[in-house]
């Protein structure tokens, strides 16, 4: 999918920031993978690098929400400005649209969100759906934050 922007200082608290060693990076990494694994994601082969800001993810997801998934849980990690994604997607009978990404600002509710992309604010638990396990409840968002917003296809 290609490499994505993330804001630095804003998400889950999974390292400290401002890694620099070799060794410290390596740690990084692998609280990113078991962070990654904790969810319950099916990615064969997953493996996460850590690089000052950004993150290099590769492995095998069982579906495109599954990748994208991902990319959003290792890219909403404080310290984290970006996220190279070099996963790859089992081939599936029926391709899945990729979703689009929404960064959360001051005010924003996934109503607005939803209302917003789909024109219909009551459509919010389609967003909501769509960013689980991440999101525990539908009012847990937080300014720089990125949601999935997949097609309502």
């Amino acid at each position: 999918m290609g490499l994505f922007s993330f804001i630095k200082n804003a998400g889950a608290k999974v390292f400290g920031i401002g890694k620099t060693t070799e060794e410290e990076a390596a740690e990084a990494a692998s609280k990113l993978v078991n962070a990654v694994e904790t969810l319950g994601f099916n990615v064969t082969d997953l493996n996460i690098e850590v690089d000052d800001e950004t993150a290099t993810v590769w492995g095998e997801a069982d579906s495109q929400a599954t990748r994208e998934k991902v990319v959003l849980v290792v890219g909403n990690t404080e310290g984290i400005g970006s996220v190279d994604d070099r996963m790859t997607v089992v081939v599936a009978e029926v391709e899945e649209p990729v979703a689009q990404f929404h960064t959360v600002v001051s005010g924003d509710t996934l109503g607005k969100i939803a209302k917003t992309y789909y024109g219909n604010a009551m459509k919010y638990p389609v967003i909501f759906e769509a960013n689980k396990p991440m999101l525990s409840h539908p009012d847990k968002i937080y300014p720089g934050q990125v949601l999935r917003i997949p097609s309502l296809d």
